[in-house]
């Protein structure tokens, strides 16, 4: 059986993030979501995926130093 389908303000809460951040990180970083119709729709596993290999972290132009 496949996951159900998380909304922004539901993967926002799985992240412990604003749904703001969710909707920059799909613009700017490439976190994987799915368009239907209007909505960004999301796979938990592929968002815990995305985050372990790196993709929510800052990147290097925003790191001090």
């Amino acid at each position: 059986m496949t996951e159900p389908w998380l909304s922004a303000d539901e993967v926002a809460r799985h992240l412990g993030v604003s749904k703001d951040t969710v909707y920059a990180w799909i613009a700017d970083r490439g976190m994987p979501a799915h368009k239907v119709g209007r909505l960004w729709k999301f796979q938990a596993d592929e968002v815990d995926e995305w985050v372990r290999s790196g993709g929510a972290a800052p990147s290097d132009s925003r790191l001090p130093g």
